[in-house]
């Protein structure tokens, strides 16, 4: 049996990418490039260049990598379900807590969003381990590096999506504003969107990688 695939090796060139866009996507916005491609702004939803979009890609590459040096998932349809409920636990944590009357843009609905984001991580690993590791280390290696843009944005106050608030933000000062829009938004809600989106693509991929491995060796 081939040996099983060294995460952190498998995510060095996914993650030199991945640093590449965010120091592309941060440079667009410093010289007011493209909105469609970079969104300056709060939240950058729906720039075409960004980070986001890059978890699937990965995730069908870590699912096949993984299949492929023997090590792919056991149980492929209990390993959906787990990644569809770690899927389901942030919305549905925000349902209740609107249906409980708080206010969608206070801080307390942050903490529901980060605390339901980290019960998510490891239901989604438990989907099939190895990715999950994988995943994990490479959503670190990918959310540091932004987070410590961030730091450094919203010091400076540069006008980009990396230090402008959301809506109805209150004022604080500089480094409370970066703990709570970005050290602990990618620390947390974003690693359970690299997990569970990378782990719902790697599973599928890895599931088929592993299925025609095994027709192959018959």
């Amino acid at each position: 049996m081939p040996e099983p695939t060294d995460s952190r090796r498998l995510i060095v060139i996914p993650a030199a990418i991945t640093l590449a866009v965010t120091l592309l996507r941060l440079t667009g916005e410093l010289l007011h490039w493209s909105p469609t491609l970079f969104n300056p702004a709060a939240g950058g939803g729906g720039a075409l260049i960004g980070i986001a979009w890059l978890v699937p890609v990965f995730g069908v590459y870590f699912g096949i990598s993984l299949a492929r040096s023997g090590g792919g998932p056991q149980r492929v349809g209990v390993g959906f379900g787990l990644v569809i409920l770690a899927l389901a636990l942030v919305p549905l944590a925000g349902l209740a807590a609107s249906a409980l009357g708080v206010n969608p843009q206070s801080l307390s609905t942050l903490l529901v969003f980060v605390v339901a984001s980290v019960v998510a991580v490891p239901v989604a690993m438990r989907a099939w381990p190895e990715l999950g590791r994988t995943l994990l280390v490479y959503s670190l290696a990918a959310r540091i590096p932004v987070a410590l843009v961030m730091l450094f944005a919203i010091f400076g106050n540069w006008g980009t999506h990396y230090d402008v608030p959301p809506p109805g933000f209150p004022a604080m000062g500089p480094l409370a504003k970066w703990f709570w829009i970005g050290l602990m938004p990618q620390l947390t809600i974003w690693i359970a969107y690299t997990v569970v989106i990378g782990g719902l693509f790697g599973l599928g991929a890895g599931a088929l990688a592993s299925r025609r491995r095994a027709a192959a060796s018959r």
